[in-house]
């Protein structure tokens, strides 16, 4: 009886190939939150260890980081309306929406890297102290998601211009939306634990 039952669970779980691939999806994306926790954590209890560098109030642009944020929170908006192009299996719309998000997400990566790149330019680079150490992982981690998360887009574009909106690739574009959006999420508690509270 038992063997008979553990049969059936195995033919329902082949027939159900997407229970356990969404499954794995969320053991990863828990696995994300354990580590971007760690990070917050870190930079929470170093981030007034500047080694008589600088502090935050002396290198933050909170214009500068409001445009990164903008793009970031635009580019969810989009991604929402991709989705929505898709349930409606509008295969044309769903290619421009992806498009724009991919384009506002490397808006985001471009002036994150410019912003680091001015930093150390200053002499403020993740070597100067504890503070910027831990500023440049965890703000460094997410934008290594985002670039992720483009080729991510990329990648879901050519799927879409090739095959169309099957339920296939429809089911990998929910998988994408959750990531994309749970980067937004994680940028909004990034601006406000690290630059917010770092001007003040």
């Amino acid at each position: 009886m038992t063997s008979h039952a553990a049969s059936g669970n195995d033919v329902h779980a082949a027939s159900n190939p997407n229970t356990l691939v969404n499954f794995g999806f969320w053991v990863y994306l828990m696995s994300d939150v354990i580590i971007f926790s760690m990070l917050f954590t870190m930079f929470v209890t170093v981030s007034t260890h500047y080694n008589g560098g600088p502090s935050g109030r002396d290198l933050f642009e909170l214009r500068d980081v409001f445009f990164e944020t903008m793009a970031l929170l635009f580019s969810s908006i989009t991604f929402g309306m991709a989705m929505l192009s898709m349930h409606a299996r509008r295969k044309s719309q769903v290619l421009l929406w992806l498009l724009i998000t991919f384009v506002f997400g490397a808006l985001f990566v471009g002036l994150e890297v410019h912003e680091f790149l001015g930093l150390v330019h200053e002499g403020a680079g993740p070597w100067t102290s504890a503070f910027l150490s831990a500023f440049f992982t965890l703000v460094g981690t997410h934008g290594t998601h985002v670039t992720f998360g483009l080729i991510w887009i990329a990648v879901m574009i050519g799927q879409v211009a090739v095959k169309g909106v099957t339920a296939p690739v429809a089911s990998r574009l929910m998988r994408l939306a959750l990531f994309w959006h749970f980067l937004d999420i994680v940028w909004i508690a990034v601006f406000s634990t690290v630059y917010l509270s770092g001007v003040m």
